[in-house]
Order: structure tokens, then C-alpha cells, then sequence
């Protein structure tokens, strides 16, 4: 009950990459990359283990971006051919590859990184991958010229992926959405069957993140042009419910989201958002309770997981550490008022 997790990144230590410096190049390269990475994803699961998490994640240390680190060993990605476009509705611009050719994976991307995580920890392990409809927004098409297909050849390939990675020991796979957040309609029409797709056969758990976004300038200014009341989870969250996914991640702490749009989640385990990655002022474990009993009005405790409202990988690392340790004594606090230990 209130088991506890964060949605996935951490910050990379500073002989990776630059600090607080998100998508930030890497420091080394060869061999000397996989072993800093190796490293960096053993003291990322040891900082989750010592603030008392229960399940843990790598800290998304062994890629580069949420999105582009997949897309490394598919065939029809060409990453030498670059385009800036517009992603999420136009919301900022950035560098993309090209879809080129059929899409499809050549080998695994993430086995041998997940493979080491699982053998390093005696917590249940999280591993996430980005969605079908926020990769498909995230690369510049010039082979397809339907989205829709391109999504469903990108869904193959993650499920391809996840079931290898279920046979590494997984117990949880999440599936990072934040377009799920910004095309309202493509969710009902084919977001959710895309994604439905990716996880098609997994035994382990299965989960989606939806978010509004990194604390960065350009997420900061759109949430600010959201208004008083954030329901864009109002139209995605009764497909959500209907579908065969697991769990739903969503943002709590510190947004304009109507607790009670949780209620909408009937069936569903929700990771509740109680850290706001948006700021460094470290939470309170009074303040995680107070989300977390908010959130029980609409969803039973037996349900909810204690998370972050997204990934911290451009935070500074002793903020980031911290605030690991506010999840756990907030959940702490209410599991006693439960008289649950």
C-alpha cells in the first residue's frame, strides 16, 4: 500500500555530462562511456535504495534522450540527417532524426544496461521507453507520410524491445506519453491502440506517464497559458481506463489538475505525482501526505504509488537526492495514519 517510485530519470553525474544540463552530450565515449554509465546507473539505484524507495529505476543513465536514446538501433532512423521541427503542437523546436525506411529493430537497445540494473538491486525494477505517439512527434517523417502507420511500425518495435527486456527480470514497464498530454483527440482515435500495441503479451506491469513536461523554460510558459483548471486528462483518462494498460503516471504536486479527475482512472494503480520537478525547493514530508490524502478521496490507497510528477534529470543531484527521501517519509506518514507499516 503507497508503495513508492519516481517516474524514471535522474541527474547524470558530472563524469557523464555536464550537470543540470538537460539531454547534455556525453563526457566520454567507448569503453570508458559504458563503464561511466554502468557507474552512474549503480549509484542511481543505490540513491533510490538508501531514501527507501520500492521500486526503483537505472535513472535513465545509459541514454542520452527519453526519446532519441530507443531509436538508436532501429533500421530507417538516420541520425546523420537531422531536422529541427516543431514537436509537441509546435510548443519549441528541436533537432530530430529522419524516418527514412521501414522502421524496424535490428537488436536490442536496452538488454545489456537492463540486464546489469536487475543484477545490482533486491528492489522491483521500473524500466521505461518512450510511447508510440510522442516518438512519432519526435522525428521528422520522410518515408511514411502517415503518422498513424509510423506509430504502429515505432509500437512493434517497442514491443519487440519490452518483451526481451520482461525476460531480463522487468517488473515494471512504462511507456513516457507526455503527447498524450497535447493531441487530445489522436489518443481516443489511435493513441491509446498504439500504445495497447507496445505492450501487447507483457506479463509484468505495465504503465504510462503522462506529464506536462520537464521543468524546463518552454514547458514552464505553455503550463502557464493552461489557465486556472488543467483537464486535458478529463478526455484521455476514460481511455485510459478502458485499456488494457496497468497503471497511469500523472502530475499532482504543485499543478492546476482537478484531484478529482482521478476518479476517471476506475481500475487503474496510479502513480501520483508528489514531487514538483518544476522547482528545487525540497519538498516536506507534510506536503507529499497532504497530496497523497488528496488523492485517496478518489483513489482507494491499495492503488496509489508515490512518484514523481516527472523525470529529474536536469536537477542538481543533492535536490534531486533529497526529494527522493521526501517521497518516502510523506508515504510514511500516511501509511501510519492508515495503520499500515
Amino acid at each position: 500500500m503507497l508503495r513508492t517510485t519516481i517516474v524514471g530519470s535522474l541527474p547524470k553525474p558530472s563524469w557523464l555530462a555536464k550537470p543540470e544540463v538537460l539531454w547534455a552530450p556525453w563526457a566520454l565515449q567507448g569503453a570508458a562511456l559504458d563503464e561511466g554509465q554502468r557507474d552512474a546507473a549503480l549509484v542511481a539505484i543505490k540513491e533510490q535504495e538508501a531514501a527507501g524507495l520500492d521500486i526503483v529505476t537505472d535513472g535513465e543513465q545509459m541514454r542520452q534522450h527519453f526519446v532519441h536514446g530507443f531509436l538508436a538501433n532501429l533500421s530507417g532512423i538516420d541520425f546523420a540527417n537531422r531536422k529541427t521541427i516543431g514537436i509537441r503542437a509546435d510548443r519549441y523546436r528541436a533537432e530530430c532524426p529522419t524516418v527514412t525506411g521501414p522502421i524496424k529493430r535490428m537488436r536490442s537497445v536496452h538488454k545489456a544496461g537492463v540486464a546489469f540494473a536487475v543484477q545490482h538491486t533486491s528492489r522491483k525494477f521500473k524500466f521505461t521507453l518512450p510511447g508510440p505517439m510522442t516518438i512519432a512527434d519526435t522525428v521528422a517523417d520522410e518515408h511514411y507520410g502517415d503518422r498513424v502507420k509510423m506509430a504502429h511500425a515505432l509500437a512493434e518495435a517497442l514491443n519487440e524491445e519490452a518483451l526481451e527486456l520482461e525476460r531480463c527480470g522487468v517488473d515494471t514497464i512504462q511507456f513516457d506519453e507526455p503527447a498524450f498530454n497535447v493531441y487530445l483527440d489522436d489518443v481516443r482515435e489511435w493513441g491509446v491502440a498504439a500504445l495497447e500495441r507496445a505492450t501487447a503479451g507483457l506479463k509484468c506491469t505495465t504503465a504510462v506517464h503522462i506529464c506536462y513536461g520537464y521543468g524546463i523554460k518552454a514547458n514552464n510558459d505553455w503550463k502557464e497559458s493552461l489557465g486556472g483548471e488543467w483537464r486535458q486528462y478529463e478526455k484521455t483518462f476514460p481511455h485510459l481506463a478502458a485499456s488494457k494498460i496497468d497503471q497511469v503516471s500523472l502530475e499532482c504536486m504543485h499543478s492546476r489538475v482537478p484531484a478529482s479527475l482521478m476518479s476517471l482512472l476506475k481500475g487503474k494503480d496510479v502513480q501520483v505525482g508528489v514531487i514538483d520537478v518544476a522547482s528545487n525547493t525540497i519538498e516536506t514530508p507534510q506536503e507529499v501526505a497532504a497530496v497523497l490524502r488528496e488523492a485517496m478521496k478518489y483513489v482507494s490507497p491499495e492503488r496509489i504509488l508515490a512518484s514523481t510528477n516527472c523525470g529529474m534529470a536536469p536537477m542538481p543531484r543533492s535536490v534531486a537526492y533529497a526529494k527522493l527521501r521526501a517521497i518516502t517519509a510523506g508515504a510514511a506518514i500516511v501509511r501510519k495514519e492508515l495503520g499500515v507499516h
